[in-house]
């Protein structure tokens, strides 16, 4: 809940739950997303793996997939972490879709919190 995604910058206060609601589409329209896999993974700026998430379908629908980023996983140094997401398709294809720029690396950042 909170936290936001603004350009090719993930934000969340440390600590904290945050769903990322994703509309999977291309040119062509809906992309077909049975037997699909969404990837997302968090390293530190020497590559360290921090975490990784895995996304599923949101509420059946057929466009749309959600991944959950836990307490556990958001719980790391306030800092500004490097992340993609990618979606695996069923036909084996992986396409980055965070960030969207090709140009760019995707960024999470934590932000401080104050409640212990």
């Amino acid at each position: 809940m909170s936290g936001k995604i603004e350009n090719n910058i993930i934000t969340v206060r440390q600590g904290d739950s945050f769903a990322l609601n994703l509309q999977i589409s291309d040119n062509n329209g809906i992309v077909d997303l049975s037997n699909a896999e969404l990837l997302m993974q968090v390293r530190n700026q020497n590559d360290a793996l921090m975490f990784e998430a895995i996304g599923v379908l949101a509420d059946g629908k057929t466009d749309k997939m959600l991944i959950l980023l836990t307490p556990e996983q958001t719980n790391i140094p306030v800092d500004k972490y490097k992340c993609d997401i990618q979606l695996i398709l069923g036909d084996g294809s992986v396409h980055t879709i965070f960030p969207a720029d090709v140009n760019k690396i995707g960024a999470l950042v934590i932000t401080e919190q104050v409640t212990r």
